[in-house]
C-alpha cells in the first residue's frame, strides 16, 4: 500500500487503478470548479489535490514507510511529517509542486 492507500484507503486506491489519468485543467473547466477541487477520476473532490499528490509520490517511488501526511488549504498542499520524513521532505516538496492545481508547499512538523 502506498501514501494513497494509507492516507486515504483502499477505495482511493482502487479508483486511481481503475480511472485514465485526468486532464486537471480540463476536468476543471468542463465541471467549473478550482483545479485544487479535482479529484483522480476528474470529478469534484474536496481534497483532490492533496490525493493527486499522495498518487504523485507513490508513482514516484517515494517511500511511505515514513511519518508523512499529505493535506491541502485551497490550492497549497500542506506535508506535516515526523522527525523520520526529514529526509525525504525536499523530494516530497518538489514532487508535489509538479501537480496540476498545486500553488504553494508548506511543511509542518508534527508536534
Amino acid at each position: 500500500m502506498g501514501f494513497l492507500g494509507k492516507l486515504f484507503g483502499k477505495k482511493e486506491e482502487e479508483k486511481a487503478k481503475s480511472s485514465p489519468k485526468v486532464n486537471v485543467k480540463q476536468a476543471a473547466s468542463k465541471a467549473k470548479i478550482d483545479d485544487a477541487k479535482v479529484g483522480i477520476d476528474g470529478e469534484f473532490d474536496e481534497s483532490g489535490l492533496a490525493k493527486r499528490v499522495a498518487l504523485a509520490f507513490d508513482e514516484a517511488g517515494l517511500s511511505d514507510s515514513v511519518g508523512l501526511w499529505v493535506a491541502q488549504t485551497g490550492s497549497t498542499v500542506v506535508l506535516k511529517y515526523n522527525s523520520d520524513a526529514e529526509s525525504v521532505l525536499d523530494q516530497a516538496k518538489k514532487i508535489a509542486m509538479t501537480v496540476d492545481g498545486a500553488t504553494n508547499v508548506t511543511t509542518q512538523p508534527n508536534a
